[in-house]
This record gives C-alpha cells, structure tokens and sequence, in this order.
C-alpha cells in the first residue's frame, strides 16, 4: 500500500491490517445479544407479573384495576395488551426474532409507562430513570438491529438490518403510544 506521497505505508499503520487492530464483529455481537438478553427477559418478566402475577406481580385483576385508577378506558383490555405486548416484545429481543417490531412494542408500552409514571423527577425512586433506560435500550435495539447472533438473520428480509427499518418501527410505536394515551382520560 502506497501513501499519497508515494512512500509504502508500513503493515503496522494500515487500517485493519494483520495488526488485530481493526474492531470485532464478533464482540459487536456478543454486545447487542447481551443488551438484548437482559431488555428481553426483564420485558417478559413484567408481562408475566402482569398475565399472571408471576415474580410477585399483580396479575390481570390487579393490573386492570392499575389501568383504571389511571386513566385508561377498560381496564382489563389494556392490562391484557400491556401484558402481551411486555411479553412477546422482550421474548423476540431475547430471540432476536422481528428485532424492530419487538423493540417497538417495549418503546410503545414505556412510553405509556412514562406518561402515567411521570411526576417532575427523574431519579428512583419516584423518578423515571429505569422507563428511560427501558425505553432508549428498546430503542437502540431497533436501530441498530440485533446482531448476528439472532433468529432474524434467517430471515430474507431481516437478515441484513437496515436503519429504515428500526425508525419506522419506532415511528409506528409513537403513534400507536400516542393513540393509546388519547384515550386516556
């Protein structure tokens, strides 16, 4: 390789030379499935305190009467598609499987979280902080895609992500998150 002077550039200064300088793939991987593991399974774990009051939750009694004392119309209705959506949407990040769609359905139901928990202060334990983090990680995931290590890449459309994708998948979560906040009184 020759320099614009015309000089060879050394092995050593070359970018992704035989150096083992240039970054892994594999560690990018390895990366996004450890982000996707621990958003997926948290997800699932608080649609499951929601379905069927698992991990000390309060079931869909308790959940539709939460939504109730919040505002929503039918309570049970959307303790049911909170609980569904929290729990398909973390099990396909866990899987990697329909990556934007699922990390849509963790942005859409946070950002409802957001809003009924939202009272002037971000800190815990009366702030936001964990929704945000919940929801910016959801959000990464779908922009960035989930990586190699997931079902999506034996997927014709899906096994190359593009960034289109995950930005009208997170679109798609706002007006559905909008649309659901209209109702509420």
């Amino acid at each position: 390789m020759t320099s614009p002077l015309g000089a060879r550039t050394p092995a050593s200064l070359r970018i992704g030379a035989a150096t083992n300088r240039a970054p892994s793939p594999h560690g990018y991987d390895a990366g996004l499935l450890l982000l996707r593991l621990a958003l997926g399974l948290t997800m699932a774990a608080h649609g499951a305190q929601k379905l069927f009051g698992w991990f000390g939750g309060s079931g869909l009694d308790g959940t539709a009467q939460f939504f109730t004392m919040s505002g929503y119309p039918s309570g049970r209705a959307m303790a049911v598609v909170a609980g569904l959506t929290e729990t398909l949407g973390g099990l396909g990040l866990v899987a990697g499987l329909l990556t934007p769609l699922a990390a849509a359905a963790v942005v859409g139901t946070m950002i409802n979280a957001l809003a009924v928990k939202w009272g002037g202060e971000f800190f815990a334990p009366k702030g936001v902080e964990y929704e945000v983090l919940l929801t910016v990680g959801a959000a990464a995931l779908a922009l960035t895609g989930p990586g190699r290590y997931a079902l999506d890449r034996f997927l014709p459309g899906l096994r190359a992500h593009r960034l289109l994708y995950g930005a009208a998948a997170l679109l798609l979560a706002v007006v559905m998150a909008g649309v659901v906040l209209l109702l509420r009184k």
